[in-house]
């Protein structure tokens, strides 16, 4: 590679309409977690997530064209050259009940995440009642925990996180 990417920002919130829009397909989730902290080519990207190159290139020019994902560094391989895909942002904040679609494709990606992974996977949902200050003080306290999360090596496997507090939608 020519040189490292840029790092990416650590938080997007996105509020566009292309972005929620971009977010409403499971495989750009998909993509935007198999980019990694170093980004990856399309060709990268095609044999990790068991796709072909052709249907990576379209998802990934939805990505940038939200400005989810921006080109990084380029490298030679034998038959040209290779462009590297980096994401805009560490992570990415969605408004809650937007309504784009996002939640439905966001979730059905980590699902197929979850399916595929080889460790042992925590997953718990818990139904209480909360008043709305103590659903806000959970909301804080799991944001903290997120963002004070270190990244180990790069030799560490990935593990996916994801945290939300929701009020249900079904009467009580």
């Amino acid at each position: 590679m020519d040189a490292r990417p840029s790092s990416p920002d650590e938080v997007l919130d996105t509020t566009d309409p292309r972005q929620l829009k971009a977010l409403a397909h499971p495989l750009r989730n998909r993509i935007l977690f198999a980019l990694g902290p170093d980004g990856a080519t399309v060709s990268q990207l095609a044999k990790k997530l068991s796709t072909n190159k052709g249907n990576v290139a379209h998802h990934l020019a939805v990505l940038e064209g939200a400005e989810l994902v921006r080109r990084g560094p380029r490298r030679q391989v034998r038959g040209g050259t290779e462009q590297y895909f980096v994401r805009a942002a560490r992570r990415l904040r969605t408004p809650v009940g937007s309504r784009s679609g996002h939640t439905a494709a966001l979730l059905q990606a980590v699902a197929e995440e979850i399916e595929a992974s080889p460790a042992e996977t925590l997953l718990n949902l818990r139904r209480i009642r909360l008043t709305r200050a103590q659903a806000a003080a959970l909301s804080r306290h799991l944001e903290r925990v997120v963002d004070e999360l270190q990244e180990a090596g790069p030799r560490e496997a990935d593990h996916g996180v994801l945290v939300s507090v929701f009020q249900s939608g079904q009467a009580g």
